[in-house]
Protein backbone atom coordinates (compact mmCIF):
# COMPACT_ATOMS: atom_id res chain seq x y z
CA UNK A 1 0.00 0.00 0.00
CA UNK A 2 1.63 3.17 -0.87
CA UNK A 3 1.58 6.45 1.41
CA UNK A 4 -0.86 9.25 1.22
CA UNK A 5 0.37 12.23 -0.97
CA UNK A 6 -1.10 15.66 -2.15
CA UNK A 7 -0.77 17.25 -5.22
CA UNK A 8 -0.64 20.40 -6.41
CA UNK A 9 -0.73 21.96 -10.00
CA UNK A 10 -0.80 25.30 -11.27
CA UNK A 11 -0.47 26.00 -14.86
CA UNK A 12 2.64 24.12 -16.46
CA UNK A 13 3.72 23.42 -12.70
CA UNK A 14 3.19 20.47 -10.41
CA UNK A 15 4.41 18.68 -7.34
CA UNK A 16 3.70 16.01 -4.77
CA UNK A 17 3.45 16.23 -0.95
CA UNK A 18 3.67 13.50 0.68
CA UNK A 19 1.35 13.57 3.71
CA UNK A 20 -1.83 11.98 5.04
CA UNK A 21 -2.86 15.27 6.97
CA UNK A 22 -2.15 18.54 6.12
CA UNK A 23 -3.26 22.38 7.47
CA UNK A 24 -3.94 24.86 5.11
CA UNK A 25 -3.35 28.41 6.93
CA UNK A 26 -3.92 31.94 5.23
CA UNK A 27 -4.33 35.35 6.18
CA UNK A 28 -7.68 37.57 5.03
CA UNK A 29 -6.02 40.25 2.79
CA UNK A 30 -7.95 43.23 4.23
CA UNK A 31 -9.09 41.71 7.70
CA UNK A 32 -5.87 40.77 8.78
CA UNK A 33 -6.76 37.76 10.61
CA UNK A 34 -5.97 34.05 10.19
CA UNK A 35 -8.15 30.70 8.94
CA UNK A 36 -6.74 27.47 9.17
CA UNK A 37 -8.66 24.41 7.60
CA UNK A 38 -7.41 20.91 8.37
CA UNK A 39 -7.84 17.93 6.15
CA UNK A 40 -7.44 14.26 5.77
CA UNK A 41 -6.33 12.43 2.23
CA UNK A 42 -8.58 9.77 2.04
CA UNK A 43 -8.25 7.86 -1.01
CA UNK A 44 -9.40 10.25 -3.67
CA UNK A 45 -10.89 12.60 -1.39
CA UNK A 46 -10.03 15.19 0.91
CA UNK A 47 -11.65 14.98 4.37
CA UNK A 48 -12.01 18.28 5.92
CA UNK A 49 -11.91 17.57 9.97
CA UNK A 50 -11.79 21.15 11.07
CA UNK A 51 -11.28 24.70 10.86
CA UNK A 52 -10.31 27.57 12.80
CA UNK A 53 -10.27 31.93 12.52
CA UNK A 54 -8.54 33.35 14.90
CA UNK A 55 -10.62 36.72 14.80
CA UNK A 56 -13.95 37.83 12.62
CA UNK A 57 -14.33 41.16 10.80
CA UNK A 58 -16.76 42.35 7.56
CA UNK A 59 -18.23 39.05 5.83
CA UNK A 60 -16.35 36.77 7.72
CA UNK A 61 -18.00 35.93 11.08
CA UNK A 62 -17.52 32.76 12.07
CA UNK A 63 -20.29 29.99 10.84
CA UNK A 64 -22.85 29.33 13.50
CA UNK A 65 -22.02 26.60 15.98
CA UNK A 66 -18.51 27.71 16.35
CA UNK A 67 -16.62 27.61 19.77
CA UNK A 68 -14.32 30.39 20.72
CA UNK A 69 -11.41 28.27 22.31
CA UNK A 70 -7.37 29.00 22.97
CA UNK A 71 -8.18 32.51 20.61
CA UNK A 72 -10.11 30.97 17.85
CA UNK A 73 -13.36 30.18 16.75
CA UNK A 74 -13.49 26.80 15.66
CA UNK A 75 -15.82 25.01 13.73
CA UNK A 76 -16.39 21.88 10.90
CA UNK A 77 -16.73 22.98 7.35
CA UNK A 78 -19.86 22.59 5.58
CA UNK A 79 -19.01 20.76 3.01
CA UNK A 80 -16.38 18.22 4.46
CA UNK A 81 -15.84 15.58 1.29
CA UNK A 82 -14.02 17.10 -1.09
CA UNK A 83 -12.47 15.98 -4.32
CA UNK A 84 -10.11 19.43 -4.54
CA UNK A 85 -9.46 22.43 -3.28
CA UNK A 86 -8.91 25.29 -5.97
CA UNK A 87 -7.07 28.66 -4.55
CA UNK A 88 -7.01 31.72 -5.97
CA UNK A 89 -3.73 33.47 -5.11
CA UNK A 90 -2.41 36.93 -6.01
CA UNK A 91 0.77 38.98 -5.42
CA UNK A 92 -1.00 41.08 -3.37
CA UNK A 93 -1.72 38.88 -0.16
CA UNK A 94 0.54 36.81 1.73
CA UNK A 95 0.85 33.44 0.48
CA UNK A 96 -1.40 30.00 1.11
CA UNK A 97 0.88 28.27 3.65
CA UNK A 98 0.83 24.44 3.70
CA UNK A 99 1.22 22.72 7.08
CA UNK A 100 2.49 19.04 7.76
CA UNK A 101 3.27 17.77 11.10
CA UNK A 102 3.28 21.31 12.44
CA UNK A 103 5.55 22.43 9.77
CA UNK A 104 4.08 25.52 7.87
CA UNK A 105 5.55 26.18 4.61
CA UNK A 106 4.39 28.89 1.36
CA UNK A 107 2.86 27.44 -1.24
CA UNK A 108 5.37 29.19 -3.12
CA UNK A 109 7.91 26.40 -2.15
CA UNK A 110 6.51 24.10 -4.41
CA UNK A 111 3.85 26.18 -6.75
CA UNK A 112 4.79 29.86 -7.51
CA UNK A 113 2.44 32.57 -6.82
CA UNK A 114 2.15 33.67 -10.73
CA UNK A 115 1.36 30.32 -11.28
CA UNK A 116 -2.72 31.31 -11.06
CA UNK A 117 -5.21 29.29 -9.70
CA UNK A 118 -3.56 26.46 -7.93
CA UNK A 119 -5.64 22.66 -7.48
CA UNK A 120 -4.95 20.97 -4.17
CA UNK A 121 -6.17 17.27 -4.92
CA UNK A 122 -4.85 13.59 -3.44
CA UNK A 123 -2.33 12.01 -5.69
CA UNK A 124 -4.02 8.95 -7.73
Amino acid sequence: MSAAALCLAAGAFAAIVPAARFTLAWQHSVEKVLWEEDYLVAGGWLYATGARVRGSGAGMEPPEGSVLARGAWHYRPASRWLRELTLARSAFAPDYRLCIDGRCRPLSDWIPVAAGTTRLQPCP
